[in-house]
């Protein structure tokens, strides 16, 4: 499946900034031998684990920096009056960035807490506020989904979502997203990851010329090592 979405220099820039900053953390893994099966239910040779950003500043820094570009670039400089994060892993990145555009933050529970005041989102803010959504990533965007329901019955609106990097090769990954009138953003997906790991020469040639096979058909890959196959 090749990669279609048009992108300006600049997002292309963050793109691959952002691409080196997860291989040189090793949040990047390539494991076509033993796939990964995604909460989605996709087998993929590659996985990402944007929680390791935590532990690197300068890393954490710079993402978060990218991050709040894209939000002022298509969301608006005025257009926002809090940043939520889901529960856990949206958390971190719904601090830095909020800190860094000096707005509200929140976070979202995946199920209200079952005591006291049964919350599901923490934090204070007022009916009609504009809420945007940073995440850590999406494969298939199903959890964003249950994260913007749960914003919207507590009265925020919200249209607008963004993570640090977007699996990018499954049938309809944004649809139930758009279906409910919500866009998602996001700094860089497995291809720009190929591209800085052929630049650079990293990893086996064979684990290289697998994740391009999966990358080119993901549908059948997974299909093929025990995964979904529609």
């Amino acid at each position: 499946m090749a990669q279609t979405v048009s992108r300006t220099p600049e997002q292309k820039q963050a793109a691959l900034t952002t691409a080196r900053i997860l291989l040189e953390i090793k949040a990047v893994n390539f494991r076509p031998e033993e796939p990964y099966i995604l909460t989605s239910g996709w087998a993929s040779p590659v996985y990402v684990d944007c929680r390791k950003v935590i532990s690197f500043p300068r890393a954490r820094a710079k993402i978060s920096e990218l991050m709040s570009a894209a939000i002022l670039r298509e969301v608006g400089y005025e257009s926002s009056d809090a940043i939520a994060g889901g529960e856990t892993a949206g958390i971190p990145y719904a601090a830095w960035v909020s800190d860094r555009l000096a707005l509200p933050m929140l976070y979202i529970r995946k199920k209200p807490k079952g005591f006291g005041r049964n919350a599901q989102i923490e934090g204070d803010f007022k009916d009609g506020d504009r809420v945007v959504l940073v995440e850590d990533l999406a494969s298939d965007g199903a959890s964003k989904v249950n994260f913007v329901n749960a914003l919207r019955q507590a009265g925020a609106k919200v249209d607008h979502s963004f993570v640090v990097f977007f699996y990018g090769v499954f049938p309809g990954a944004l649809k139930s997203l758009e279906e409910i009138g919500v866009s998602m953003g996001y700094l860089c997906n497995w291809w720009d990851v190929l591209e800085v790991v052929e630049e650079e020469g990293q990893f086996d040639r064979r684990a290289v010329e697998e994740v391009r096979s999966f990358l080119h058909d993901p549908v059948q890959w997974s299909g093929l090592h025990g995964g979904r196959k529609e």
